[in-house]
């Protein structure tokens, strides 16, 4: 009996030590989190549109949210966006088909004179990853976060990306579920849905 304590001791002081830093073990740090807004400088993306915090949703439109701008800490509200018209482009940097239709968004808001872009990185855990594959995408317009899919229902997502077309009274006039496939096809989906060309 006093072998078995006499070894438990032992093991339990073995294990201690173990776990306690000693001379020649390796310090580990925690990563710091990455400076979204320098990010965001770097890659040239603009910071987002300021927005009434207090609109509410017109019918048929856009929903009430508190949205932060990818890599800025101003807030956004969809309902309260400029009444203009307006492609929402929901992506996120881990999703194949949204890089395959990168180019032709970045390519959309030069073909289509009058209408704001807006991005919407969607369910997307690494916003610093997400700052450089917008940037080297070329977009250069703003983007929001909506990492939690606060507006799958409000929206009706049907999955990424998707395209939400946004007339100038701010209601949602259409909606293309899957990647575009050419600039041409955004433009054609713009005078469809929009009335621009």
């Amino acid at each position: 009996m006093r072998i078995r304590s006499a070894v438990a001791a032992l093991s339990a002081a073995v294990l201690l030590a173990a776990c306690t830093p000693g001379e020649g073990a390796p310090s580990v740090s925690p990563t710091p989190a990455p400076d979204l807004a320098a990010l965001r400088a770097e890659f040239g993306l603009p910071d987002c549109p300021d927005t009434d915090p207090d609109a509410q949703q017109v019918d048929g439109g856009l929903p009430h949210t508190g949205l932060t701008c990818l890599g800025s800490d101003k807030t956004v509200n969809l309902a309260g966006l400029e009444r203009t018209p307006t492609i929402i482009n929901v992506w996120a940097q881990w999703c194949g088909p949204c890089r395959e239709e990168a180019p032709f968004l970045r390519e959309g808001p030069a073909e289509l004179d009058g209408v704001r872009f807006l991005g919407v990185d969607y369910n997307d855990p690494l916003p610093d990853w997400a700052i450089e594959f917008a940037g080297l995408a070329g977009w250069d317009y703003p983007h929001v976060m909506d990492q939690d899919k606060t507006l799958q229902v409000p929206l009706k997502i049907p999955g990424i990306p998707s395209t939400f077309f946004i007339d100038g009274d701010g209601r949602i006039a259409g909606v293309h579920a899957g990647p575009l496939e050419s600039t041409q096809q955004l433009k054609d989906l713009a005078a469809q849905y929009l009335g621009v060309s």
